[in-house]
């Protein structure tokens, strides 16, 4: 009997995906296209929709590479409709942001910007500590970063970097902490130049400075990463050092890298070490007058506009058009400078004609976002805090003792109830009543020990929480809380008596060793009642706990 082929593991297509990741990172179009060829039969055998979801997005960037626009539209259109039947995870999160990553490269910003919001969204939700920190989400960063630097949103885009980073340091991969790392150089080097051109000299200095912290904490790991990942952390290196204004210092490394990487490096990082070269020279020119780099400087962009078009790189391209025009104005060429910018307006105003609706509807989304999670707030606070007192409720408390270890350390439970509360109600008024609640659970959490938590339990009953109280240290609270209550001025409310409270102690000591079965909440709750019960027998406003007898009508006594 012929044996069936082998089933399709989510090791194996899981290994194929992220070599697939990394092709596309790298912007190795062989690689990419012969890692699909060869993962395509498993992903189409694949029935999770997550991974229908990464079949499109696949298929979407072979059609940008391809130049088919067409299949790029349909496979990201058919990519986010497979993502509405996945759940909210850190898989879902690196599909938006690597669908957001193809179609700012594809030149459809708009969308590319939805998408990235939602991602953003997403991802926010899953970082620790709320979330646990995975290779998918550290990837989601990653993506969401290099997406936000395309539309111009570089301020977005290092804080994306650095989150990434953040989750990236925690993993056990140190190819992925490199990875990060040098991201976050690379991020931290691009708006250090961005806001050097806006005249914020001293900000751009401090972000050139972090840049190269982060290329040095990324050498420092034991990684040997793919030659061209190298050679652009050495132009990013060489970079940051031109943007903290060493500019002798950068010109010897920047030289170096970007002739080895025009003779082996892919198009796009060869573009992106000459447009670096080419400002590290025009800054040159300009602080050395005479020093002859114009020329080359100019010819560099040349260069490296032509290998941005190439690779779909629309926001570079667009930098060095406007960059060729002013360099080409300074030489003294004025035709050549409109020719250039000419183009780079044609070219800024087709990616920026939807700019202000796509920022008022992000605006509007987060809006509606903002007003969903408060009121989500509202309804937790309604469902978790008393309106009369402020105090948390019983549903609070019980939620809270449920997730305390006794046993573990001393736990003490006072119960507090106010003597007389009912005459209070009949002599006066209701509103009297809620007055008198209103400041009793004001002196009992003004008198607590720091880190003791006060609820209102029922109508007039009150439970104190004091985690590692002693049962001493929970008697001399519980004394203290009383007194407060019988000192304070209640004059202003006209009531016949002055208020009191009755209060029960109880407490569960540690465990001595593993054999000793600790007392849950419940039982510790019962005993401390039991002991209010015993204070209001015993003539009211004292305080009782195991081990005391009666004493005077005021007061503790042993």
């Amino acid at each position: 009997m012929t044996p069936g082929p082998a089933p399709v593991t989510d090791g194996d297509l899981d290994a194929a995906l992220w070599r697939l990741l990394a092709a596309s990172s790298r912007d190795d179009a062989a690689a990419f296209r012969a890692g699909l060829d060869d993962a395509e039969a498993r992903l189409d055998a694949a029935a999770d929709p997550s991974w229908a979801a990464w079949r499109h997005a696949l298929a979407a960037r072979r059609g940008l590479l391809d130049g088919d626009r067409d299949a790029t539209v349909a496979g990201v259109g058919a990519a986010r409709e497979a993502l509405g039947s996945c759940p909210p995870s850190a898989s879902t999160a690196l599909v938006l942001a690597y669908l957001a990553h193809l179609e700012a490269t594809a030149d459809h910003p708009d969308s590319a910007m939805l998408l990235a919001v939602d991602a953003s969204l997403l991802t926010e939700q899953l970082d620790p500590p709320a979330g646990e920190p995975s290779r998918a989400l550290a990837q989601a960063h990653l993506w969401l970063s290099l997406t936000l630097t395309a539309l111009d949103l570089e301020e977005l885009a290092v804080a994306s970097a650095e989150r990434g980073h953040r989750v990236a340091a925690t993993l056990p991969d140190l190819a992925d902490h490199w990875l990060l790392l040098r991201l976050c150089a690379q991020q931290n080097c691009e708006l250090a130049q961005t806001l050097r051109r806006r005249g914020q000299a001293d900000r751009a200095r401090e972000l050139a400075g972090t840049a190269l912290a982060c290329a040095s904490d990324a050498r420092a790991l034991d990684v040997e990463p793919d030659a061209d990942d190298l050679d652009l952390l050495d132009v990013v290196q060489a970079w940051a050092l031109a943007c903290h204004d060493d500019l002798d210092d950068a010109l010897g490394p920047l030289r170096s890298v970007q002739r080895r990487v025009r003779r082996s490096g892919s198009t796009w990082l060869r573009g992106y070490a000459d447009l670096a070269l080419s400002r590290l020279l025009t800054r040159l020119s300009q602080a050395h007058t005479g020093g002859g780099h114009g020329e080359e400087a100019a010819d560099l962009l040349v260069d490296a506009a032509g290998a941005f078009a190439a690779t779909a790189d629309r926001r570079r391209y667009r930098q060095c058009l406007l960059e060729l025009g002013q360099a080409t104005a300074a030489m003294g060429r004025p035709a050549e400078a409109l020719h250039w910018l000419d183009a780079y307006r044609a070219e800024t105003g087709r990616a920026h004609a939807r700019s202000r609706e796509l920022w008022a509807e992000m605006f509007v989304r987060q809006s509606r976002l903002r007003e969903v999670e408060r009121q989500a707030a509202v309804l937790r606070r309604h469902a978790l805090e008393d309106p009369l007192t402020g105090l948390g409720n019983r549903r609070s408390a019980e939620r809270r003792l449920a997730g305390l270890r006794p046993g573990a350390e001393p736990l003490s439970l006072a119960v507090v109830d106010v003597d007389r509360f009912k005459e209070v109600n009949d002599d006066t008024s209701h509103s009297h009543g809620d007055e008198v609640l209103r400041r009793v659970a004001a002196l009992l959490r003004e008198h607590s020990r720091v880190g003791d938590e006060v609820y209102r339990w029922a109508g007039d009953e009150f439970l104190v929480v004091l985690p590692t109280a002693t049962p001493a240290q929970a008697l001399a609270t519980a004394e203290r809380l009383r007194a407060a209550v019988a000192d304070a001025d209640w004059g202003d409310l006209s009531l016949s008596e002055p208020i009191t409270v009755s209060i029960g102690v109880a407490t569960a000591p540690a465990a001595d060793d593993d054999d000793d079965a600790p007392v849950g909440w419940r039982s510790l709750f019962d005993t401390a009642d039991l002991h209010l019960f015993s204070a209001k027998r015993g003539g009211r406003n004292r305080v009782r706990a195991p081990g005391l007898v009666d004493g005077p009508a005021e007061g503790t006594s042993s």
